[in-house]
């Protein structure tokens, strides 16, 4: 498409209806190719170095940070506070603003500052090597602008001109499965002693997440009704559950801690709606869910996880720890009352 000029990108996303994600998806691009078209004309590519970035980014005070996949997307209102870096994982800590960070993801990062109704609106956005969104970081009225403008003049970068060569992107992985390690696999799961060890295990017996659930089985991994999402949500408003929900992609994961307020289905989506915390996920991108029981040296830890078509996770789900406020018991009846597989 020859004519998708950076101008003409920029006419075309002015006249757009539609979100960035979905324009850029019709238009046969990556996200951030419509970011770069705007480069000298409010957007500025910055360095996507974790040790630079987020430091920079927690002296913007009070924002709105965004991490999102194909199907769901989670918005948290907040700080980013307690950064710690790590050569292949980083974290914030934050009762708010919670996230683990995956720094190979971390490839493309612009500030971008755009005309709105309401005046400027300012954000910094991340991508992958192939232009995929990784996370955003929208400022809000009480963001300070001079931490911004001193962002935006400390991580320039040299090269402003041009279109970056982006990768092409990997189709999903699927269900990765191992039907003659499923003993072994029984065997070590019995044996965890905290949740970080599954990835751990999988990867060792050439499964993935959903291989190995599908491999497990009973009293592992339990196959749901795609209904028990909508019930889920349901369930843990009515009861005034406190969960953690976790939704990301590979570069960047999200968590809410806490409650579910405000439900508000429309259409496929099923929307939360929450003062500082709002979630909007595809129901009708869901193909499989699983009840997962993972022992741990404080107890089960219990999730309800969800998969599209392509057997890419959407999102996990658990119940808070009883020390954290949550109430264990009261989670695992939630989880078992949920529609199993092949429920009406």
């Amino acid at each position: 498409m020859n004519d998708l000029t950076p101008a003409r990108l920029r006419e075309l996303k002015r006249d757009a209806t539609v979100r960035p994600y979905d324009l850029a998806a019709q238009l046969g691009l990556s996200e951030a190719a419509l970011v770069e078209a705007e480069l000298g004309y409010g957007a500025t590519r910055i360095d996507p170095t974790l040790a630079r970035l987020i430091p920079a980014v927690q002296k913007l005070g009070e924002v709105m940070a965004l991490t999102r996949n194909r199907s769901c997307v989670i918005e948290k209102i907040g700080t980013y506070n307690e950064f710690h870096d790590g050569e292949h994982a980083a974290m914030t800590l934050d009762a708010e603003i919670d996230m683990r960070m995956f720094p190979r993801h971390w490839a493309h990062a612009y500030a971008v500052e755009a005309a709105g109704a309401d005046g400027s609106r300012r954000s910094v956005q991340v991508f992958d090597a192939a232009g995929g969104a990784v996370h955003k970081v929208h400022l809000r009225a009480g963001s300070d602008l001079d931490a911004w403008a001193e962002l935006v003049r400390e991580l320039a970068l040299p090269d402003q001109a041009g279109m970056s060569d982006f990768a092409s992107r990997t189709g999903p992985e699927g269900a990765r499965m191992s039907e003659g390690q499923a003993e072994t696999l029984r065997e070590e799961w019995a044996k965890m002693t905290d949740t970080h060890q599954f990835n751990t295990l999988v990867r060792r017996l050439k499964m993935n997440r959903l291989g190995a659930y599908r491999v497990a089985g009973t009293p592992f991994a339990e196959p749901l009704s795609v209904e028990a999402v909508p019930a889920l949500l349901e369930r843990v408003q009515a009861e005034g559950q406190k969960v953690m929900f976790f939704v990301g992609n590979m570069g960047c994961i999200e968590i809410h801690s806490g409650p579910i307020r405000t439900l508000k289905p429309m259409g496929p989506w099923l929307n939360v709606l929450d003062d500082r915390f709002n979630l909007h996920l595809r129901a009708d991108h869901v193909a499989e869910v699983w009840l997962v029981d993972k022992p741990t040296t404080r107890g089960p830890a219990i999730s309800i996880e969800a998969f599209d078509e392509m057997g890419t996770l959407i999102f996990q789900c658990f119940g808070m720890r009883s020390d954290r406020g949550g109430d264990p018991d009261a989670w695992a009846r939630l989880t078992r009352s949920l529609p199993a597989a092949g429920e009406a």
